[in-house]
Parts: structure tokens; C-alpha cells; sequence
């Protein structure tokens, strides 16, 4: 595994991890040393955490707690994965998360919402975006801490080979997000009937394939409003929308701003009122 620092002050510090293991690695155990959250940019694995077993994919949120134990499994995965890992303050994660339940959570199913965000902390990574690290990082952890607000997701008990499964089928739709994708053409991927392939899905992965493709969508076109110029509606048709106006209102309803708006603030084009949406995202104690 290989971890770059890309960003530290006294309260936040972002790295990028990317890991090689397997199926024939053994994993052992590791101890959180901060509070952390960590934006699964590609891949999959699975998480111990506090006797519970998650298995996260593209779009999900790791979440741990200093001196906490937790180990990384590769059972039924690909190899490689990687990962943006925002690490805060005791100080700072008391402001953003308050309730300790926010990091005992363990995992966050992939939420629009926040896969856009998580697109761009990727585009500010990558120098694609004019925001800055403590901006997006206060913007990213916050909404997770409001999203999870004490209601923790639960572990799922499921059968290794129900489990390989999803995992499969999840990057299958991240891989074919641009493509026509229906529930029954998903199933057979994962050599399952549509109903027990949906119920399982959603036990496993937390949100339905549907929400899970949609979100793939929006957090491709998040990057591309944040990096390029290119015309609104063509990003639209390219991620896989069938028309301007779902894009809009699906991006609208995720990300609470027009994709615009969004292209503007992560291009840093934006007036005086250019923190408003970002101030819009953070509790009061950060914008009093």
C-alpha cells in the first residue's frame, strides 16, 4: 500500500492511498490513529470494523476513530483499490461530527449527494478545481457527519459468495454507468434472479442499483464540470443521461446546487457570494 500526503495543516490532513492486495494476501490487523474518513475513489474491499463487516465499493465512505482496530480484507475482490482519506483534529472532528456515533458509523453506503462531493475532492486533487483542500475538506466531512447524524449503517450478514457478488456487480455498473443498464441486465451479470439480485443489492451495498448507477453518473459529470469546459448538456448524454432536464434535476437534488453553479464555485469563477453554497454546506460553528 502506498500513501501520499497531498495536504496537512494542524487540523486536516489529506492523503491519497492506493493498495495492491488480494485475494492470496493475508490481512492484518491496523489501528486508526485519527478520526478518518475515506472516499473510496475506485475498487473495492472489505472493512472490519468494531465487529462488524462492510463491504465498500466505488462511492462509499470509510469511516474510524483513534485507537480503534480494523482490518482491510481482499477475500472477493479485485486487486487495487484506492482511496482519498481526510484525517482531522480531535478539535476539528468535534466541530464537524459531534456525535460520536457520526465515527463509530464504520461505513456510508454510496449517497449521490455525497459522490458528487467526493468528485470534487478528487477534481481539487488533482489541480482540476480552484477550492482548496480545507474547503472541500470541511465541506466533505461535514455533510457526512449531517448525512449519518446517528443513524449508523448496518453491518450485513451475507454469504462470501453473495457478498463477491455485489462487490462485482456495483463495478460492473460503474464500468457501464454511460451505458443503457436495467435491473435485469445487472442480474445476469451477477448470475442472479432481478428480485433476489435487487433485495441483495441493497442489503449489501445499502442503496438500490438504480441509486447506486445514478450516482455513478453524477459523480463522472461532477468531475467533468470541475475539469473541463465543455457544454453542459454534452457532459450530460455523455455520463449517460437521456436528457438535459433529468440531468439538472438529478444533480440538483444531489448536490443542492445547478451543475452551473457547481462548475463555477470548483472553477472559483464566482463573485463575493462564491462561499455561500460552501458556507451553505458547513455547520454554524464554522460560519458564524
Amino acid at each position: 500500500m502506498t500513501a501520499t500526503t497531498i495536504f496537512e495543516t494542524a487540523d486536516l490532513r489529506v492523503a491519497e492511498f492506493r493498495c495492491q492486495a488480494g485475494p492470496a494476501d493475508i490481512p492484518y490487523t491496523e489501528t486508526h490513529g485519527s478520526f478518518s474518513m475515506a472516499f473510496v475513489r475506485q475498487g473495492s474491499f472489505g472493512y472490519r470494523y468494531r465487529g462488524r463487516l462492510f463491504d465498500l465499493v466505488a462511492g462509499s465512505v470509510l469511516l474510524g476513530q483513534p485507537g480503534d482496530d480494523y482490518i482491510c480484507t481482499h477475500e472477493h475482490h479485485e486487486c487495487g483499490d484506492a482511496c482519498l482519506i481526510f484525517r482531522l483534529s480531535p478539535a476539528l472532528a468535534e466541530m464537524v461530527g459531534g456525535s460520536e456515533a457520526v465515527w463509530q458509523a464504520g461505513a456510508l453506503a454510496p449517497q449521490s449527494g455525497i459522490m458528487v462531493l467526493g468528485a470534487l475532492a478528487e477534481a481539487v486533487a488533482e489541480g482540476k478545481s480552484e477550492l482548496g483542500f480545507d474547503e472541500i475538506g470541511l465541506m466533505f466531512t461535514a455533510a457526512i457527519a449531517r448525512h449519518i447524524s446517528g443513524k449508523a449503517r448496518p453491518a450485513v450478514t451475507a454469504r462470501a459468495q453473495d457478498r463477491a457478488r455485489i462487490t462485482e456487480a456495483a463495478a460492473w455498473i460503474e464500468a457501464h454507468a454511460t451505458e443503457e443498464v436495467d435491473l435485469a441486465r445487472v442480474a445476469e451479470v451477477a448470475r442472479l434472479s432481478p428480485f433476489h439480485f435487487l433485495r441483495l443489492f441493497a442489503r449489501i451495498a445499502g442503496v438500490t442499483p438504480h441509486q447506486y448507477l445514478i450516482g455513478a453518473r453524477l459523480r463522472a459529470a461532477a468531475g467533468l464540470l470541475a475539469g473541463s469546459d465543455r457544454a453542459i448538456t454534452d457532459i450530460a448524454y455523455d455520463v449517460g443521461f437521456g436528457d438535459l432536464s433529468n440531468f439538472v434535476r438529478s444533480f440538483h437534488r444531489a448536490a443542492r446546487i445547478s451543475p452551473r453553479r457547481f462548475r463555477q464555485q470548483a472553477q472559483g469563477r464566482l463573485g463575493r457570494n462564491a462561499r455561500k453554497n460552501l458556507q451553505d454546506s458547513l455547520p454554524p460553528s464554522f460560519v458564524g
